[in-house]
């Protein structure tokens, strides 16, 4: 009879997890997302980007991330067919770039001035990141709340369904995930009027690429109107690239190192910056030209 018992709720208890899978209702989203992309032109935008020649890497499958100005998570998205598509600890990295551009980027200035006004790209942080550099240990001064970023609703002891990963049931959305990311694949977004609105952070193959692809899906979302904001970036200033201000800037020499005797030279991204804001080459160094800014 006990046996029973326990069959009867054990199988209760999983007809009831299974449905609350199967039945899975959209996220409600805080005020800090209103205007920002959806789901669906988040994944549209990202689909494109993904598909443009010299974006370089590896041609894998990317997530992507849109968080609101307060950093709550406003939109998932992944390129491929199913969540199992890209690497699946890109979801989360990707709301880590995208929060990282959203809390160093500033837009507090209107007028012809861009005093004030700075966008910051998650690869802009390489250089300064690394030890002897002006922000070393940043990576760890916000790291990413594990309860939001993987429990369904915030709630401990649970496990999401994986796939709402990416959907409008994923259960990062209307959470603050926080985190800091130092390598290429986050911005900030910044609307008609040049105001700053939240971060984008795209995830899944080569830092580089993955800033590319960050670029692009934000010149497609039309949420990049930095020169309309008079904002200024780590490229305008430090690189003369007024069109494309928080762009990475590639300013770090490759080091040839012999590490013996009938040894062939090594080659490394280990030199310093001299911008400060500097980020290596990756495999496959991407090739395409960017969209300027608005």
């Amino acid at each position: 009879m006990k046996f029973k018992m326990l069959l009867a709720a054990t199988t209760g208890a999983c007809l009831l997890s299974t449905a609350a899978f199967a039945t899975a209702a959209p996220t409600p989203l805080p005020a800090s997302c209103s205007g920002l992309p959806t789901h669906d032109q988040l994944a549209a935008q990202l689909k494109a980007a993904v598909g443009v020649a010299g974006n370089g890497g590896l041609g894998f499958n990317m997530w992507a991330t849109v968080v609101g100005n307060d950093g709550a998570v406003c939109a998932v998205a992944f390129s491929g067919n199913a969540y199992t598509d890209q690497w699946l600890a890109s979801r989360v990295i990707s709301a880590q770039k995208a929060a990282t551009a959203n809390s160093l980027s500033l837009a507090t200035v209107t007028g012809a001035s861009s005093a004030g006004n700075l966008a910051l790209a998650s690869g802009n942080l390489y250089s300064a990141d690394r030890e002897g550099g002006s922000l070393f240990g940043l990576q760890f001064s916000n790291p990413v709340d594990p309860l939001d970023a993987y429990h369904q609703a915030g709630q401990p002891g649970t496990t999401p369904d994986p796939t709402t990963f990416g959907t409008t049931s994923d259960p990062m959305l209307g959470l603050p995930i926080g985190g800091i990311n130092v390598f290429g694949g986050g911005l900030a977004l910044y609307n008609a009027a040049g105001q700053k609105v939240g971060g984008l952070g795209v995830s899944g193959d080569t830092s580089c690429t993955d800033h590319y692809v960050a670029w692009r899906t934000r010149n497609g979302l039309k949420l990049d109107y930095l020169k309309t904001g008079h904002i200024a970036g780590p490229a305008s200033l430090f690189a003369g690239d007024a069109t494309h201000p928080d762009n990475l800037i590639f300013d770090i020499p490759n080091n040839t190192q012999k590490v013996g005797p009938g040894h062939a030279p090594i080659e490394g991204n280990n030199a310093i910056s001299p911008s400060g804001f500097g980020h290596p080459q990756c495999l496959n160094q991407p090739t395409g030209a960017l969209p300027v800014v608005e």
